[in-house]
């Protein structure tokens, strides 16, 4: 599992919680998390392409 999807479902499940106990704070941690997460997998995808263009050069 990579590093964004462990922060998607941290993120998932702080929003959850949030949402639950009426604890906006905890929601919005949960956001971020989540968005982070995306932001980790976007790089990860990206660095991916890269190498992989040196590679066939």
């Amino acid at each position: 599992m990579s590093d964004g999807t462990k922060d998607d479902l941290k993120g998932r499940t702080k929003e959850a919680a949030g949402d639950l106990t009426n604890d906006k704070s905890l929601k919005n941690e949960g956001k971020v998390d989540k968005a982070t997460g995306s932001v980790k997998d976007k790089v990860g995808g990206a660095a991916d392409k890269v190498k992989d263009t040196l590679k066939r050069s």
